[in-house]
């Protein structure tokens, strides 16, 4: 009988979010042998809760797993795909919406901080393009420290398209471009949004701009002349959210 393909993820945050929420993706939990912190209790008690398999082995053991990776004495094994996710059309009908669009972002460690961002901030998925940037990846649910399990990261095969649908859903999409007078501190942030962001270096792609409703830049008052990806969407989605924060308790 053939097995089912599985991927491996590592990091005391990723895992102990994955048991948490997806308990029926994972196979087995491997911890270090000799670990007994609070930390690792804790994973080891999520996941015997949760009827998860979980075995004690050596630290060259884990290194095996995931070389070169910092594991932190816990790995786990997941069904290859087993992420659950929702739809772009399932989240299109909620009534408030708030997306972070990545537009040729492919860097791993870049993707992962903007899903650790987007889960802090409080958004309902991350949409990447399946051409232009990776799928989920070990590193990069390590990086997003528990927010690739928390966050939908949905594969769209025409980003501009999806932009389009998004649009048509009554969403405003705001694009960010570092050339554009109007900052982010005087965007139209309603209720139903999407954040566009740009690859860094080149930015978004002149079709992805093209379908932005509106476009805004971060204010630079230093030398440097741009900030890390997932540190300038950090700095647009809490500015969204205080914008959004305050029409509602103005509309009391």
């Amino acid at each position: 009988m053939k097995k089912k393909p599985h991927e491996i993820i590592y990091g005391i945050h990723a895992v102990e979010a994955a048991i948490r929420n997806q308990p029926e993706n994972i196979l087995q939990v491997f911890v270090q042998q000799g670990r007994n912190d609070n930390r690792i209790k804790t994973i080891f008690n999520l996941a015997r809760n949760s009827g998860i398999s979980i075995q004690a082995i050596s630290s060259e053991r884990l290194k095996e797993k995931c070389p070169g990776a910092r594991h932190q004495g816990v790995v786990a094994d997941i069904r290859q795909g087993g992420t659950t996710t929702l739809s772009l059309d399932a989240i299109l009908q909620r009534q408030s919406v708030l997306l972070l669009v990545l537009d040729e972002v492919q860097d791993p460690h870049n993707i992962g901080a903007c899903l650790r961002t987007a889960d802090a901030a409080g958004v309902d998925a991350v949409i990447v393009s399946k051409n232009r940037s990776p799928a989920l990846t070990p590193v990069i649910r390590n990086v997003a420290s528990g927010g690739a399990e928390t966050v939908p990261y949905i594969m769209v095969s025409n980003l501009a398209r999806a932009l389009e649908q998004i649009r048509q859903s009554n969403v405003w999409v705001i694009g960010t471009s570092g050339d554009c007078e109007q900052t982010i501190y005087s965007a139209s942030a309603g209720q139903r949004l999407a954040l566009v962001m740009g690859s860094e270096g080149k930015g978004m792609r002149r079709l992805t701009r093209e379908t932005c409703d509106e476009l805004v830049s971060i204010p630079m008052q230093g030398t440097v002349e741009s900030l890390n990806i997932s540190v300038a969407a950090a700095v647009c989605l809490y500015e969204i959210r205080r914008q959004q924060q305050t029409a509602t308790a103005g509309a009391r």
